[in-house]
C-alpha cells in the first residue's frame, strides 16, 4: 500500500486511489469503514463509534459532501468512491460470488429474504446459513458473541454489515479485533438495499454524480432530510480539526501525532 493512496481526515484513514485499487485492498482483510457526512458530523458525540472509524483499515470516501470541504479547505480534489460503487465492484469479482465466500449481517427478516433473493438472481448464491439478523444493538462498545460464533463456524472470506451508520462501525471493530482470522469486514449499510429496491433505488449516474442524497430525500424527505440537514455540521467540525483525530488530548484512543 502506497502512503500517496491515503488522507488522514478527522484522524480517519482515507483511501484515495481507484476502485480497483480498494477492491485488491479489500481481497486481503481488515475493518472497511464507509463513513457517511451525517456520521461524521456525529463523532466527536460518541466516544465509542469514533474509536471504531479511527482505528479501521480503511476508509471509503463515500461522502461527496467531505470530498467537496476538503477540496476547498486544503485544495485538493481526492478520489471519490461511493459504498454503492464499492459493493457493485464487489459483486462483479469471482472471488466473492463463490459459494460461502460471503456473510452478510441483515437489519431484518423482511430485508433479509429481499436482499437474499435479489443476490442470488444476480449470481451471488447466498443462502440462509450465510446471513444473520442484528438485534438491536446498545449504545456504547459491541458485543454479539452469537454472531462472532457464526462467523467462526463458517469462516468466510468477506463479512458485510448492512446496518445503519454508528452502529455498523462499532460491530465491525468488535468482530475485527474477536475473530481468529482476518476477513474483509465492510461496512456497506444501505447500499444492498439500493441495489435490491429494498429502499431508493440509486442509478449509476445519480450515483456518479453525488445525487443519491436528493433520490433518498425526496423518496422519504421525513426520515431523510433532517438526517442530511444534520449531515452539515461536519463542515466546522473539518475546518478546525482537517487532518487531526477528534480525540480529546486528556483522554486519547490513539496518540494525536501532530
Amino acid at each position: 500500500m502506497k502512503a500517496s493512496e491515503f488522507r488522514q481526515i478527522l484522524g480517519i484513514r482515507f483511501y484515495v486511489g481507484d476502485l480497483d485499487g480498494l477492491l485488491d485492498l479489500a481481497m486481503k482483510g481488515g475493518l472497511i469503514v464507509v463513513p457517511s457526512a451525517p456520521v461524521l458530523a456525529d463523532l466527536s458525540k460518541d466516544t465509542a463509534h469514533r474509536e471504531a472509524i479511527e482505528r479501521s483499515d480503511i476508509a471509503v470516501t463515500d461522502s461527496g459532501f467531505m470530498v467537496l470541504l476538503w477540496a476547498l479547505m486544503e485544495r485538493e480534489w481526492i478520489h471519490r468512491i461511493s459504498g454503492l460503487r464499492f459493493l457493485r465492484g464487489l459483486l462483479e469479482r469471482p472471488e466473492f460470488r463463490q459459494p460461502g465466500a460471503s456473510f452478510w449481517i441483515m437489519p431484518g427478516e423482511a430485508d433479509g429474504a429481499h436482499n437474499r433473493a435479489w443476490l442470488r438472481g444476480n449470481g451471488c448464491p447466498v443462502e440462509p446459513a450465510d446471513c444473520f439478523v442484528a438485534p438491536q444493538y446498545p449504545k456504547g462498545k459491541l458485543e454479539d458473541f452469537e454472531l462472532l460464533a457464526r462467523i467462526e463456524e463458517r469462516k468466510p472470506q468477506f463479512v458485510l454489515i448492512n446496518v445503519g451508520g454508528g452502529v455498523q462501525e462499532r460491530l465491525g471493530y468488535f468482530l475485527r479485533t474477536r475473530l481468529s482470522y482476518q476477513p474483509a469486514i465492510i461496512c456497506t449499510g444501505a447500499a444492498i438495499a439500493f441495489l435490491s429496491g429494498k429502499q431508493t433505488r440509486i442509478p449509476v449516474w445519480a450515483d456518479r454524480f453525488v445525487l443519491g442524497w436528493l433520490l433518498r430525500s425526496m423518496g422519504q424527505p421525513t426520515r431523510f432530510v433532517p438526517r442530511y440537514v444534520k449531515s452539515l455540521k461536519a463542515a466546522p467540525l473539518l475546518w478546525r480539526q482537517r487532518s487531526r483525530s477528534l480525540v480529546p488530548m486528556e483522554n486519547p484512543l490513539i496518540p494525536d501525532e501532530t
